[in-house]
């Protein structure tokens, strides 16, 4: 049960904020369709990668899961990324500029003047361009309000990555702007 009286208490995590405010809603919506499905370098499955391991060391589960399945989606793959994201990514094979983003998304979730200049080098001399850097940069930092408004409000979460499948496709492929 959220700390605030919902309009649709059946719908979990950020869905049921969500509908509850359409006036803040909006605004969300369209950061999180310029974010994770806009035009950039890196793909929809990528970000929503940045996405998921941001929430995933944030501890929120419903905004780690429901992007993980995003991930899934976007990449033909089974939902067990969703834990293997949990375990840095030890099953799943990722690129050396991902990881080196990754990192970059990391130390902004503990801070942004975590960052440093040898983490961006990094990022770089694997390849990474500076609108990537930029990108998973304002990803990381982004989710860390998503994850914080979702948890902040005790919002609930099914448990299951399972009960995530058919929202990571519709967030995969229908976007965030969709009817609902």
């Amino acid at each position: 049960m959220a700390h605030i009286k919902l309009l649709n208490e059946d719908l979990p995590g950020i869905s049921g904020l969500l509908a509850n405010n359409p006036r803040t809603a909006a605004p969300l919506l369209n950061l999180a369709e310029v974010l994770l499905r806009g035009e950039s370098t890196l793909t929809s499955g990528e970000r929503e990668l940045i996405a998921s391991y941001v929430s995933h060391l944030n501890d929120c589960h419903f905004c780690h899961t429901s992007h993980g399945a995003a991930a899934a989606a976007h990449l033909a793959c089974d939902l067990s990324i969703i834990d293997d994201i949990k375990q840095n990514f030890v099953e799943t094979s990722i690129s050396p500029k991902l990881r080196a983003l990754l990192n970059i998304a990391a130390k902004v979730q503990k801070g942004g003047k975590n960052v440093l200049d040898a983490d961006v080098q990094a990022a770089r001399n694997e390849g990474a361009t500076d609108e990537e850097i930029h990108d998973s940069v304002l990803i990381a930092a982004a989710f860390c309000m998503f994850n914080r408004y979702v948890d902040g409000l005790g919002t609930w979460a099914p448990k299951e990555n399972e009960a995530y499948r058919e929202m990571g496709e519709k967030m995969a492929f229908l976007g965030y702007n969709r009817p609902r």
